[in-house]
């Protein structure tokens, strides 16, 4: 019981510090620590990432990069 609680405080945990990624990500854009070209960059990390990962393991549903 007190490992399901821990789960699943910990996954809100996460959920809330992805809530912070595009608000972290703006400011960066704002203040010049990331460019145009760095984030088209990461975009296509994260999309090759995605598209491993559908090819390794064909029954896992991704929604990275599948959004935009």
């Amino acid at each position: 019981q007190e490992m399901v609680a821990l789960v699943q405080e910990n996954r809100a945990k996460v959920v809330l510090a992805e809530a912070e990624i595009p608000k972290a990500m703006a400011d960066a854009f704002r203040s010049g620590n990331l460019g145009v070209m760095d984030y088209y960059n990461m975009r296509n990390v994260m999309a090759d990432t995605s598209m491993r990962e559908s090819i390794a393991d064909p029954e896992k549903k991704s929604d990275i990069g599948g959004d935009s």
